[in-house]
């Protein structure tokens, strides 16, 4: 049985689902105020023929950077620019066609005010995130974004909280309503996260995992049981494939196949490969993606797979273990 709950720990749990609730209502009523100007940013951005670039200070600028990290990621290119380092000459990243994305919660963040007039200068577009739609920020930007609240969770109404949980939202509302707007697709996602399990499964090929060469266990239809069992041994995959004089495949032969041909208790060691192989084995060709090579081997509950080339010449092997290393 669990212990009861003491007076700290209820108090600690009540604060915070308060906590959680406020930020959450914070989002949704954004989400209510929510109007053209969110739809005039995201065509603005869509449009952007260069950077995206995004700057905040502060608490502000965690957010910026996530903002910049995640639109990367879905489809548009955008970066991260301090605003004290772009007053001292980072500016020079921004050009004309680029749009900025300028957060603070009150509007009045002096570093980001101060190259408001250069950006303006450069010819740059600018997109405002601020709970104070009178603020300099706000009247000298080309859209602004309200991501006004109420009151930040901070008991004191200090700690930059709820405030910038709505501008996380904000940005997040940005970043996928621009992927959609773009067509992003899981393809285009797993080019951008190439070490990521989605981007293995979409962009790794059997070309790029297969045992090629002498590696793979290959003998005639001429050869011997005893020769087959013994390229079957030294190249440690249980299977061995087999090809008429042309070097096409006609059968497989596996550890399994010997396993029965034992139990049935006749003389098999005088016959050849073609006598005991089984016809038509399941394969893939190089170009295979891997989480397909992967489904094959479930639904037909085998653990290798035979590549070949399109002249049905065995090329190379893919074992259950070289997908499961990829972590598939």
């Amino acid at each position: 049985m669990s212990e009861p709950l003491n007076s700290k720990t209820m108090n600690s749990i009540s604060i915070g689902k308060a906590i959680l609730e406020q930020e959450a209502n914070a989002i949704l009523q954004m989400a209510a105020r929510l109007d053209n100007c969110f739809s005039g940013a995201v065509e603005l951005l869509q449009g952007c023929t260069g950077k995206i670039i995004i700057s905040g200070m502060g608490k502000s600028g965690i957010i910026a950077q996530k903002m910049a990290a995640t639109m990367s990621s879905t489809g548009s290119t955008a970066l991260f620019l301090h605003p004290a380092d772009a007053a001292h000459g980072d500016l020079g990243i921004v050009s004309h066609n680029d749009v900025v994305i300028c957060l603070s919660k009150s509007g009045t963040t002096e570093e980001l005010n101060f190259i408001i007039p250069a950006l303006r200068q450069i010819g740059a577009k600018i997109i405002a995130m601020t709970g104070n739609q009178r603020s300099f920020l706000a009247q000298n930007a080309d859209i602004t974004l309200d991501t006004g609240i109420e009151k930040e969770a901070c008991p004191y109404d200090l700690a930059p909280t709820t405030s910038t949980t709505a501008m996380l939202a904000m940005g997040d509302a940005l970043a996928i309503c621009l992927m959609q707007h773009k067509n992003f697709t899981q393809r285009d996602f797993a080019l951008t996260h190439p070490k990521g399990s989605l981007g293995r499964r979409l962009t790794v090929k059997v070309a790029d995992i297969m045992a090629k060469g002498d590696a793979v266990p290959v003998v005639t239809e001429e050869a011997s049981v005893t020769d087959l069992i013994l390229q079957m041994t030294s190249k440690r995959y249980g299977v061995s494939a087999i090809v008429n004089n042309s070097g096409q495949l006609t059968g497989i032969f596996t550890d399994g196949d010997l396993r029965r041909l034992v139990q049935r208790g006749k003389e098999f060691l005088s016959l050849n490969a073609g006598a005991v192989m089984t016809a038509h084995p399941k394969t893939v060709n190089s170009n295979t993606l891997a989480k397909e090579c992967l489904n094959i081997l479930e639904t037909y509950r085998i653990t290798q797979l035979l590549v070949c080339d399109n002249d049905n010449r065995p090329v190379g092997m893919v074992h259950i273990h070289d997908l499961i290393t990829l972590g598939l």
